[in-house]
């Protein structure tokens, strides 16, 4: 499947839950199958932290452009887009096509940088929903999405409840752990304490806070990994065995010894090349400040009263960044709802990042349910 990204601009301003607002910004976004005569066959998926608009397909003349979540989303795919029009939207401050950090202010005729407005997981549903309006699509089969993208879909179904059929949410959670905020912190300060981030305002040093970026992502990644995976994967190999005769260690503390911490650095180096360092200062803060049942006194049943549609939700046994209870925790409260929900605990191996994989049984879910929803358009199974 061939896709090809669009673009749509936005002038009148977007008010953020900050109470700040923003204009003139544009988002990316793409399309995959066809919407139906009615429109009523649309299916929104939002990335998560460092994933874009493009989740399926790739792009003519270009090896290895995969969209991240291809394996999903695709003719006779779970998500089987000669069924289902499927959109993918690059939120607001990420740096891969819609308007972040890197962009013109246009109040200023200066870039970003820090002064990029803070954005929440409302801000970008809204904008989503926009977007939304614009392509004529006034109500959506589904939302779905995993880790940051499981969030905006609860969202949806709180901000927009008679805009959504069903809500997919995998792997992810009504809100932060303190743990989870801590690995974001510790992240955070590795970026704004690189001597090359400048306060934020490092283009127009023409430099990249590189050094930060790369910690910030080797701590991303290993949460994202169980114990097992990176035991299997990994061990305790040794990346040479050129000293001692015995343990074949070179007894060294600064350079690189065992095989993982030459995995960790490669994507630590690969992630500092493409990402931007304020995109990801906003993006985790968005993933601290979501906490839909704050405004209810912390009660989660309460706040999910406002839900309305069917929801699938899925986890992952060896997930610890966001495990199984936090799934659960979403389950009971819709259930104190009496609202329609199915949910899945899979035991898989992967950690965080079984939800972007091919496991039989997570993908056999995924096709199940997407087949029901297309049976209730009138869709051929």
């Amino acid at each position: 499947m061939v896709v090809t990204p669009q673009s749509m601009h936005f002038e009148p301003p977007l008010a953020l839950q900050s109470g700040a607002s923003i204009r003139d910004y544009r988002l990316a976004f793409e399309t995959y199958g066809t919407l139906n005569a009615d429109g009523t066959n649309a299916v929104l998926v939002c990335h998560a932290l460092n994933a874009s608009h493009h989740v399926a397909g790739v792009y003519a003349g270009q090896d290895k452009s995969e969209g991240w979540w291809d394996n999903m989303i695709g003719p006779g795919k779970p998500v089987d887009t000669d069924r289902f029009f499927v959109i993918g939207v690059n939120n607001l401050g990420s740096c891969f096509g819609s308007t972040g950090p890197g962009d013109i202010n246009p109040d200023t005729g200066r870039v970003y940088g820090a002064d990029f407005p803070v954005v929440t997981v409302e801000d970008w549903v809204n904008a989503q929903a926009l977007l939304l309006d614009r392509l004529g699509i006034r109500r959506l089969a589904a939302v779905m999405g995993g880790s940051l993208g499981g969030m905006q879909a609860l969202s949806w179904t709180l901000q927009y409840p008679d805009r959504v059929g069903h809500a997919v949410v995998v792997a992810s959670a009504p809100n932060l752990t303190a743990e989870n905020i801590a690995f974001n912190e510790v992240a955070r300060r590795a970026i704004v304490t690189d001597p090359d981030f400048h306060g934020g305002h490092f283009y127009a040093q023409g430099v990249i806070p590189k050094r930060g970026l790369r910690i910030a992502r080797m701590i991303g990644h290993i949460t994202y990994l169980s114990d097992d995976v990176m035991n299997e994967k990994f061990g305790r190999q040794l990346r040479e065995a050129v000293a001692d005769s015995v343990t074949g260690y070179r007894y060294t503390t600064q350079d690189i010894e065992f095989q993982i911490e030459s995995y960790l650095r490669y994507q630590g180096d690969k992630f500092s090349e493409y990402f931007d360092a304020n995109t990801y200062l906003l993006i985790t803060r968005a993933l601290d400040y979501f906490d839909p049942a704050r405004a209810h006194g912390g009660n989660l049943t309460t706040a999910l009263q406002r839900a309305t549609c069917k929801f699938l939700l899925v986890s992952f046994t060896t997930d610890w960044r966001f495990s199984p209870r936090r799934s659960r925790e979403i389950v009971k409260a819709l259930l104190d709802n009496r609202r329609d929900v199915s949910y899945a605990e899979i035991d898989a191996p992967h950690g965080h990042d079984a939800f972007l994989l091919d496991d039989g049984r997570y993908m056999g879910i995924m096709r199940a349910y997407f087949a029901g929803i297309a049976r209730t358009l009138g869709a051929t199974t």
